[in-house]
């Protein structure tokens, strides 16, 4: 399988090591920003037969993989799918900007491609969307992270992250409210929404807490099914703490599911 990788950051750099084995998946391509002469370098080191491009090639690509953000999806995956190519996104955040789901069906409609959303950092997705067929009546995350995690966000007008003592709700509302404050920590809850419920009607609270080191998720969930309750602890991915190392492993195991004789 001809794979082309957009993005070469954290996420994308972590994928490219552990697949330097995977003999069945040869990564032609990898997708940079014009000007990024850091992640051209970083790119060539990891994967030195690929081609580094500035936009997916439109030959030889059997599967487009976006490791790179919300604008990667309008820029990159929405062209593949449309003429073809299947697509696998990580920035499941962007699906919470108005139109963007519809785009996305539209695209792999017209192009007869498939586009993959993966679970990242949550588990219990696949039991989330099975409830939802027979009826959910609540479905809330929260998310707690340290701090530090938080820098950049609207948390640093409410609270100073660096002197923090006690844990601190920074948010309490809507996914889709969550996702429109906090786009870089947004990938769970949309995801957790789109298994369920629905961006308006999933509930999120997100919680600075120094007392942690770890990024912890909690699913909560009741409908006809009966009850989840479901308590991850993350390790951050060491080169960017805002992001768990399980969304580098979930975006890996659907590559290699890509290839696999078995689906699980």
């Amino acid at each position: 399988m001809k794979l082309a990788l957009v993005g070469c950051g954290a996420i994308g750099g972590a994928v490219l090591e552990l697949l330097r084995a995977d003999t069945a998946i040869e990564v032609v391509a990898i997708v940079v920003r014009e000007g990024s002469a850091a992640a051209s370098t970083r790119a060539q080191g990891l994967a030195p037969g690929a081609a580094i491009v500035h936009g997916v090639p439109w030959s030889d690509v059997d599967l487009v993989v976006e490791a790179a953000g919300h604008a990667a999806i309008e820029q990159h995956v929405l062209p593949a799918l449309a003429r073809g190519v299947d697509g696998i996104v990580t920035s499941v955040g962007a699906l919470s900007i108005e139109g963007v789901p519809e785009r996305l069906e539209a695209a792999a409609r017209d192009g007869g491609s498939k586009v993959q959303l993966i679970a990242g950092a949550i588990g219990a997705i696949d039991a989330l969307s099975a409830a939802r067929i027979g009826g959910l009546d609540h479905v809330r995350y929260t998310g707690r992270k340290p701090p530090a995690a938080w820098a950049g966000t609207p948390a640093e007008a409410h609270v100073d992250l660096q002197t923090l003592t006690s844990e601190v709700v920074i948010f309490e509302g809507t996914a889709r409210e969550a996702a429109r404050l906090y786009p870089r920590n947004a990938n769970v809850a949309a995801t957790v929404s789109f298994a369920g419920l629905g961006l308006d009607r999933t509930q999120v609270r997100l919680i600075a807490d120094p007392a942690v080191t770890q990024n912890v998720h909690l699913l909560e969930a009741r409908g006809a099914f009966g009850e989840i309750e479901l308590r991850m602890r993350n390790e951050p991915l060491a080169s960017n703490p805002k992001t768990s190392a399980l969304t580098v492993f979930s975006l890996v195991r659907a590559i290699r599911e890509r290839v696999g004789p078995i689906r699980t």
